[in-house]
């Protein structure tokens, strides 16, 4: 019998390493300027079109490779950060495994021309699925660049599963501001489809960050500082006031690479607690070192995920400096008992202190009427008669609901339903304020004919929502309401790539919002009943959602948008109803055309009939 195991070929291995470490274009960009940042590159260059699909380039000033090292950086496990299994304890630089270049080489037509310094011919190379198709001398720059052709065209099914230009394209652009923020001392510039996207000069981390974020974040930020023998954390804080409901600027840094950790997050927030509300999400930019021994970065293979050996240390670090510099702003409440507040008093020249006096009437009385008052209430009697007309005809109307029995004017049809069928029509005593009433503020409970109707308040108001402001899809015209005062907001260059992305759709939605540039939005018109207070929450919480929740599929994107609009407009759980408040609620919910249906699909209401309460009080 023949031997089964064998040892794969270096470009199948090539590819399939090319599955965990690029998963998409944006894993080449970091993996391109990763290095470009360890070559001690002072600038780098990012140009992509097509999101990436079809054209990457990264060029860098740095120290280059010879004309062996240029072929040696494609073979799988070359490289020259680490020697020796110690070297992966006192890691510094952000590759070292020596996979990237050659999984990219393995999914894609790569181009590499590169010069070292003290060399007068640099060296060209051009790969294609692992093969070297030509290696020569060329005369180029000092440093390297790496030019990417059509990712993936040897593997259509990876290339099948990317995301849409604009969502790829937001990939590439959070991996280049990661880097960026972490290099201020580097000058970067970033292209798409020729045209600038950044282009940030040297300077200190603040600038970074203001270059990146825009000049309205500046007056934002508050300085994070603080060292101890184990952990150093500095950075910068955004103000309590500041925080939105979208992600986008939380970032950490451990030893100069982007890292994602949740228990981290968590230690920011409870600095923040009792200062931004429950759904608000603080920014930060938060820079940790500690010593390489005490930290693991070779758990995953884009080394976003990390593991610290002194982890709790680490959170009361973070916590304690957050909370220390929002104290020092005085955005924290501070509470000292063992000082007395004082005040500082700077008395005019010539002037001679004297002590407080007060004058006291000894005759006065507080519990005798004065005089005047006797004079003009003299005379007076209470009136005590005819009090009986105010209450005429009230027993009459005690059974004035009886009056309206039969009524059916929730969006039903008149028929009645059919015998042991549950009725969906609340019976008209519903309109006494004892017979509707909330539970927990969640749920509206109504009396049927059959037994009770459980509805869910929020879901029911997101039903309402979604089908009006979806109703154009039935040729029917959307009212829209013109803000008196257009409200602007600015966002982030990952969240106005989403905003350009679905202003069209938000359109037929009911909104009118326009660009202005630089990452800067004005809502000029919204759906009718929304309140102008609540627009910039609600943008903030739709563009949440929609990162979280959309994907290219084959949808309607606009129904999605729908589903997410209706969402962030619903009055939420909790919300105290008035009884009338709940009577329109029900009213406009069973005038819906599926009132039992949210729109993500879950259940509005429910019914109880009475054989099920009897059975549960038994």
């Amino acid at each position: 019998m023949s031997d089964l195991i064998r040892l794969l070929p270096d470009s199948v291995a090539n590819q399939i390493a090319a599955g965990e470490v690029i998963q998409r274009p944006a894993s080449a960009v970091k993996e391109l300027l990763e290095n470009a940042v360890d070559a001690g590159a002072t600038q780098i260059r990012l140009m992509v079109k097509d999101a990436g699909k079809t054209y990457i380039q990264v060029f860098d000033n740095g120290s280059g490779m010879s004309e062996t090292d240029a072929r040696m950086c494609f073979e799988r496990h070359a490289t020259s950060k680490i020697r020796e299994a110690n070297d992966l304890f006192s890691i510094r630089t952000l590759g070292f495994r020596g996979e990237a270049l050659a999984s990219i080489a393995a999914i894609a037509q790569v181009e590499l021309k590169t010069r070292k310094v003290d060399e007068e011919v640099g060296t060209s190379i051009i790969i294609e699925g692992s093969k070297v198709k030509s290696q020569e001398p060329v005369a180029c720059q000092q440093g390297t660049t790496f030019i990417i052709k059509n990712l993936f065209y040897n593997v259509p099914a990876r290339r099948y599963f990317l995301k849409s230009d604009n969502v790829e394209f937001r990939h590439i652009l959070e991996e280049f501001q990661r880097v960026a923020l972490v290099h201020p001392d580097i000058e970067f510039s970033f292209f798409n489809n020729d045209k600038p996207v950044f282009q940030l000069s040297k300077g200190n981390l603040r600038q970074r960050i203001v270059h990146l974020f825009g000049s309205q974040i500046n007056e934002k930020l508050l300085p994070v500082e603080a060292k101890t023998e184990l952990v150093s954390v500095i950075g910068y804080i955004g103000k309590p006031e500041t925080a939105r409901k979208t992600r986008g600027e939380q970032y950490f840094f451990a030893n100069g690479r982007f890292i994602r950790h949740p228990y981290l997050h968590h230690a920011v927030e409870q600095a923040f607690e009792e200062l931004i509300p429950d759904s608000a999400i603080p920014s930060y930019f938060l820079y940790i070192e500690v010593d390489p021994k005490t930290i693991d970065i070779n758990i995953h293979p884009t080394k976003t995920e990390v593991n610290f050996q002194n982890g709790q240390v680490l959170y009361a670090s973070i916590r304690a400096s957050v909370k220390h510099a929002l104290g020092m702003f005085s955005l924290s409440p501070i509470i000292d008992f063992d000082s007395e507040p004082t005040f500082d008093f700077v008395a005019p020249k010539g002037y001679e202190p004297k002590e407080p006096t007060i004058t006291v009437n000894p005759d006065y009385n507080p519990f005798r009427k004065p005089q005047n008052y006797l004079k003009a209430n003299a005379g007076m009697t209470p009136n005590r008669t005819g009090w009986e007309k105010m209450y005429e005809g009230i027993a009459g109307q005690q059974n004035a609901p009886a009056e309206i029995e039969g009524r059916q004017d929730f969006g039903l049809p008149a028929s009645q339903p059919q015998e042991n069928e549950p009725s969906l029509i609340p019976e008209s005593s519903i309109y006494a304020a004892n017979k509707l009433f909330q539970v927990q503020n969640r749920f509206i409970v109504a009396n049927l004919k059959s037994g009770l109707l459980i509805v869910d308040q929020q879901k029911a108001f997101e039903r309402i929502i979604f089908e009006r402001i979806s109703s154009n899809a039935e040729g029917q015209v959307i009212t829209r309401q013109r803000i008196l005062f257009p409200q602007s907001i600015q966002l982030s260059a990952v969240d106005a790539e989403i905003m350009a992305e679905i202003t069209d759709d938000l359109d037929s939605l009911g909104f009118e919002i326009s660009a202005l540039g630089g990452g800067t939005f004005v809502i000029n018109t919204v759906p009718s009943n929304m309140p102008s207070e609540e627009i910039i929450d609600f943008i903030d919480g739709l563009l949440e959602d929609f990162k979280k929740n959309y994907s290219d599929t084959t949808d309607d994107k606009r129904i999605k948008l729908a589903r997410l609009v209706a969402g962030n407009m619903a009055v939420k759980s909790g919300k105290i109803l008035k009884v009338e408040e709940m009577q329109q609620l029900i009213d406009e919910l069973f005038a819906c055309q599926v009132p039992e249906i949210a729109p993500d699909g879950s259940k509005i209401l429910k019914i109880i009939q009475v054989q099920e309460i009897d059975k549960l009080i038994r």
